[in-house]
């Protein structure tokens, strides 16, 4: 089938809808790497004939987070991960999918060396097969782009009575709040993350409107350990209320905490 004319079919900026994660990228990038699964979309079709959401972007049906990782190798012919990335054999089924057989390689190989994919302490990096010629002009990402804060935030409330030295009656941490950089947040966070006040935000925009879909404090700080966050900040607010003007009357404290965690 003979190659059709970019510039006649799709506009030179691409809108895709990845999963339900919105990326704006050059046709170049889509095209980089011949043979793949976007080079064949975006060469071989015309726009009508790809699948579309409500507003007009081309949608796949796939993971929207990982899909930053497949546009960066082909983007920028190197490809490097976070340290303590563990979404490497889902990345790999990704690059599977999206027909790019080289990273595939190479992500099967770093999986296997486990002195190469855990205990190095610089990123990972991962070349591409696209040629200089058509990325002599594009600047490759730091290998720090992937540090960044995350702060971590919950409203609880509890109640003091007349016995000032008895106990305190906590109550139950109604919410936790992720307040980061957009991708940041899903990748320490991935499926625990409840994104529906907040939705279809760019990865590369910030968000203080996302929250936990647990109760735990300490799950959120050991996910963020695990990742290689510390705690570097941490405030608190506390205003008191009265049920009435006696004061023998228990007293109710509403707080509003906040963590600061850097990586």
């Amino acid at each position: 089938m003979a190659q059709i004319s970019q510039s006649s079919t799709f506009p030179e900026i691409v809108e895709l809808n990845v999963g339900g994660q919105v990326y704006v990228t050059r046709l170049e990038t889509l095209t980089a790497a011949p043979n793949s699964l976007l080079w064949t979309k975006f060469t071989q079709s015309s726009p009508g004939d790809l699948p579309k959401d409500s507003k007009g972007r081309f949608f796949f049906d796939r993971d929207g987070f990982l899909f930053r990782y497949i546009l960066d190798y082909l983007r920028d012919s190197e490809l490097f991960l976070p340290e303590f990335f563990k979404e490497r054999k889902r990345l790999q089924k990704e690059a599977d999918f999206f027909q790019l057989p080289e990273l595939s390689r190479r992500l099967a190989a770093a999986s296997k060396d486990s002195s190469y994919a855990e205990d190095s302490g610089d990123p990972e990096e991962i070349t591409s097969p696209v040629t200089s010629s058509s990325s002599s002009d594009r600047t490759p990402r730091s290998p720090g782009a992937n540090a960044g804060y995350i702060t971590i935030g919950y409203r609880g409330s509890y109640t003091i009575g007349r016995d000032i030295q008895a106990d305190a009656k906590f109550r139950r941490v109604a919410r936790i709040t992720v307040c980061s950089k957009i991708s940041l947040a899903k990748e320490v966070f991935g499926e625990t993350l409840n994104e529906s006040r907040d939705p279809d935000r760019p990865p590369d925009k910030y968000t203080a409107r996302y929250y936990l879909k647990y109760n735990f404090l300490e799950q959120a700080f050991d996910r963020l350990a695990e990742v290689g966050f510390h705690m570097v900040a941490c405030n608190s607010t506390g205003t008191c209320s009265y049920g009435s003007n006696d004061p023998g009357e228990d007293k109710l404290w509403t707080s509003y905490t906040e963590y600061v965690f850097c990586r």
